[in-house]
């Protein structure tokens, strides 16, 4: 299985001025954003480095970042 980033903005690229408007003007959007973009980018140098990460933890990260990604999505889709 390949590495692959899950930066929002690649995530939905339709909604690319939607993510920069709310970043700007909604903080509690953008401190989701954050803690996804930081959990994404965690994820993604345990995979390339291959960490001593145990196959449930990565699991249970992978999974909050997947819980942070529908919240952000519905904060895209919905307006609030």
């Amino acid at each position: 299985m390949g590495i692959t980033s899950h930066e929002l903005h690649k995530e939905f690229p339709e909604y690319k001025d939607r993510i920069e408007e709310l970043k700007a003007n909604d903080l509690k959007f953008s401190e989701k954003l954050t803690r996804y973009s930081e959990l994404d980018q965690e994820i993604e140098g345990l995979e390339q480095r291959g960490g001593p990460i145990s196959d449930d933890k990565m699991h249970r990260l992978k999974a909050w970042r997947a819980q942070l990604k529908d919240e952000l999505y519905q904060t895209l889709t919905n307006g609030k």
